[in-house]
């Protein structure tokens, strides 16, 4: 039988801030920007509801962008396959804790313009939670990234034994599960915020990190030990599945990818 699972999809944009992607479409929202004809949250939502595992969906969004997103969510809702539409935070952490809360148990969370994101990949997440892990995320290397294209990714996170980008792929077991994501609730730029970083991490952890001295499991093993829970990475040989519509260069690969033309995708520096 197949497992159910709720997903929690993030579509808003911060406050007051429109995305300049969105800008040079003509759309309010970054998840309504159109590609290879098909707008990005059509296409995220076309995926995951027609997974047969999909229990419900719950859509993030600032209230102020929810009059022009639902119309096109709407579309992929059932009466076995709810959708919700729930007023996102300031914070990111916050608005999965909300989505959360109005769910049930086990969530994926993955965030509106994961356009190549796979069932496989959905499965893979359900299958290192029921492995014993209460929070996961989905990680792909390096190599398989520049594989799809050389300008994938403009960055990695660099450990011992590889570089690594995320795939907006998160995996949660229960409630219990979230108390790694309180450290978040102050909002804000988190990951700027040196201070807010040590206080989730901890210094010796961060350093290890920076300085290439751990594994990523290593450092997954670690961050579980500071939580109090068991965090794992779910390894994603697919490169496809780390390049979300961020820009106008990611847009280009992505839009690329659908139209099975990525191979004489040519982007200059």
């Amino acid at each position: 039988m197949q497992e159910k699972f709720d997903v929690i999809l993030l579509a808003a944009q911060r406050t007051g801030v429109v995305n300049p992607l969105a800008v040079a479409h003509g759309v309010s929202h970054k998840c309504l920007i159109p590609i290879a004809g098909e707008q990005l949250i059509s296409r995220t939502l076309k995926t995951v509801t027609s997974h047969p595992g999909c229990r419900a969906v719950h859509i993030l969004i600032e209230p102020d962008g929810r009059e022009s997103v639902e119309p096109v969510a709407m579309k992929y809702a059932r009466e076995d396959l709810p959708i919700h539409f729930i007023a996102s935070d300031s914070s990111i952490a916050e608005s999965v804790i909300l989505g959360c809360q109005n769910g049930t148990a086990p969530f994926i969370v993955t965030t509106a313009d994961n356009v190549l994101v796979k069932h496989e990949t959905f499965d893979k997440v359900l299958a290192a939670l029921n492995g014993g892990a209460d929070a996961v995320a989905g990680l792909a290397n390096r190599n398989d990234i520049r594989a799809i294209h050389p300008k994938a990714q403009g960055g990695y996170y660099e450990f011992r034994d590889h570089g690594y980008a995320n795939c907006n792929m998160y995996g949660i077991a229960g409630m219990h599960a979230l108390k790694a994501a309180e450290i978040f609730r102050e909002g804000g730029q988190f990951m700027k915020n040196p201070k807010r970083l040590i206080n989730a991490f901890g210094l010796f952890n961060i350093l290890l990190m920076r300085f290439r001295l751990v594994t990523i499991d290593g450092a997954f093993r670690r961050m579980s030990k500071r939580f109090g829970i068991t965090m794992r990475r779910v390894p994603l040989t697919d490169g496809t599945q780390a390049i979300d519509v961020d820009n106008d260069r990611t847009y280009r690969i992505v839009e690329a990818v659908l139209n099975g033309n990525v191979d004489s995708l040519v982007i200059e520096d």
